[in-house]
C-alpha cells in the first residue's frame, strides 16, 4: 500500500509540476496585462474555439458579415484539415485566425512527444492552409513546459480570455447564453464562444444568442476588433 500511495503521490506531483503550474503562470500573466491595458474606447474581442464546423461555423460567418464584424477564430488543426473551404473563407472576410491545437487534448495529460507532435501538426495545417501570423489557445486554456517551449519557438502569442457563458453545456439555451454576455462583458473584454464541439448541438444556441446581441452590442457603442489588433 505504501508503494501504491508514493507512485500515486509522485504522478500528482508531476501532472502539478508540468502543467498546472504553468497554466497558472500564464493565467495570472493573463490578468496583469489585462490591468495594464489603456482604455482606449469601448472595444471587444470576440473569439471562437473549436471549429470549423461545417455547419455551424458557416451560419457564424453570414451572422458576423451581416453585422459587418471581424472575429478571432481558434481553429483545432484536425477540423481545419478538413474544412480548407471554411478557413479559406474567414480569411477572404478578415477574421483572424489561431491556432487550437492539432487535436482537442488537455496539454496536462499531454507526454512532452505528443505535445510536440499535435503542436507541430497543427502548425503545419495552418501553413499549408495559408494561415499567416497565428495566435495560440490551448484547449481548456492548459500550458505545459513543453507547449510553452514549443509556443515561443514558433513566435507564438498566446491569447486567454476574460469572458466565457458556459455555451458548450447540455442544460443551456441561447437565452441563458445571451444574459450571461450582457452581464459579464465589460470594456476591453476577450470573450470566448464556440463554434465546434459542444453538447447536444451546443454552437446552434450560441448563433440564436448572438443574433440578438449583435446588434444591441454595436448600439451600445462597441467596436469589435480581433486578436490581431
Amino acid at each position: 500500500m505504501k508503494i501504491l500511495f508514493y507512485i500515486i503521490l509522485i504522478f500528482i506531483s508531476l501532472i502539478i509540476l508540468y502543467g498546472i503550474i504553468p497554466t497558472y503562470v500564464y493565467k495570472i500573466k493573463h490578468k496583469i496585462e489585462k490591468k495594464n491595458i489603456t482604455n482606449n474606447g469601448k472595444n471587444i474581442y470576440l473569439t471562437f474555439d473549436d471549429g470549423p464546423d461545417p455547419k455551424y461555423t458557416l451560419e457564424l460567418l453570414d451572422i458576423l458579415k451581416e453585422n459587418d464584424i471581424k472575429a478571432s477564430f481558434f481553429v483545432v488543426g484536425e477540423f481545419a484539415k478538413n474544412n480548407p473551404d471554411i478557413i479559406k473563407r474567414m480569411q477572404e472576410e478578415g477574421h483572424k485566425i489561431g491556432l487550437h491545437w492539432y487535436e482537442h487534448k488537455s496539454a496536462l495529460i499531454q507526454h512532452p512527444l505528443k505535445t510536440k507532435t499535435n503542436f507541430q501538426k497543427g502548425i503545419n495545417t495552418l501553413n499549408n492552409l495559408g494561415v499567416k501570423d497565428p495566435s495560440f489557445r490551448p484547449p481548456w486554456g492548459q500550458f505545459n513546459w513543453v507547449m510553452i517551449y514549443l509556443m515561443k519557438s514558433y513566435n507564438l502569442k498566446p491569447f486567454l480570455w476574460d469572458v466565457m457563458a458556459e455555451d458548450w453545456q447540455k442544460n443551456t439555451t441561447s437565452e441563458i447564453i445571451k444574459n450571461k454576455l450582457e452581464k459579464r462583458v465589460k470594456n476591453n473584454d476577450i470573450i470566448c464562444l464556440h463554434d465546434g464541439r459542444g453538447r447536444d448541438d451546443a454552437p446552434k444556441r450560441t448563433i440564436e444568442a448572438l443574433k440578438e446581441i449583435l446588434p444591441k452590442w454595436k448600439n451600445e457603442g462597441y467596436i469589435f476588433k480581433t486578436t490581431g489588433e
